[in-house]
């Protein structure tokens, strides 16, 4: 387990909080590795009724980090962490939650169409600027956006690039609701035990009706993937991706 994942229970409710503000909650190998692991953990463990997936103040993921990111663009793959992330997101058992308070850039977007309930503060950013680096949405996003809010909403997001605050993320069906960033944990971890109080047999059969099976998500992250690490070997990718170093150096 990294000290940039931190895992903390109140009652049924395991948090997973990201723990990196100094570099804006950008997610290491390890960090994605640590977060599949407790998913995972969670599936076989029954005090556990529902997850909630928190950042800090400001800041609930700005997606890959960059010392990383410049690794799987040198090694033409996501990285066995991340795929093992997004698939443990994808078979996970318990209800998700998350509450995000400020920036969300890419997975920190993308791993919110797999929570099943989501809130976001005054102050939310949402952001996939996956084709601004010549690459393509993963977490099965380029599947779930528009099941979740339509084909030109997910165009907006995925392609366009453009950013969503939190009424827009709403609106789109993103988040349930928009909470003050002062309240926005305590009432994630208030949904996330309203859900845990209830019967959680009923409970996980009946949101395994609502998502279906997991097989169609669990091809698109590999065709994702497979499509991704032919972009990062791409002159393209390679050209964009030296300029936002360069940008952000």
């Amino acid at each position: 387990m990294t000290g940039h994942v931190e895992l903390s229970r109140r009652g049924g409710v395991l948090a997973i909080r990201m723990n990196r503000p100094d570099k804006k909650n950008a997610l290491t190998a390890a960090m994605y590795g640590a977060m599949a692991e407790a998913l995972l953990a969670a599936n076989g463990d029954n005090a556990v009724g529902a997850i909630l997936f928190l950042g800090v103040p400001g800041v609930f993921s700005a997606g890959n980090d960059l010392k990383d990111f410049a690794g799987f663009a040198a090694s033409g793959n996501l990285g066995q962490e991340v795929l093992a992330f997004l698939r443990a997101l994808v078979i996970a058992e318990k209800p998700l939650l998350a509450a995000v308070d400020g920036l969300a850039v890419g997975v920190g977007t993308t791993m919110l169409m797999h929570c099943d309930h989501v809130l976001v503060s005054e102050r939310a950013k949402l952001s996939t600027p996956f084709v601004n680096l010549a690459l393509v949405p993963e977490a099965a996003s380029s599947l779930l956006a528009p099941r979740i809010m339509g084909h030109a909403r997910a165009f907006e997001l995925l392609v366009m690039g453009r950013p969503f605050g939190p009424e827009q993320a709403v609106a789109a069906g993103l988040a349930n609701a928009v909470v003050a960033s002062d309240q926005i944990e305590a009432a994630g971890f208030a949904a996330a035990a309203e859900i845990a109080a209830k019967p959680r047999e009923a409970v996980r059969l009946s949101r395994q009706l609502i998502k279906g099976s997991p097989d169609a998500l669990l091809e698109r992250i590999d065709e994702e993937a497979l499509m991704f690490a032919n972009r990062l070997r791409s002159a393209e990718a390679q050209k964009a991706f030296m300029a936002f170093l360069n940008k952000t150096g």
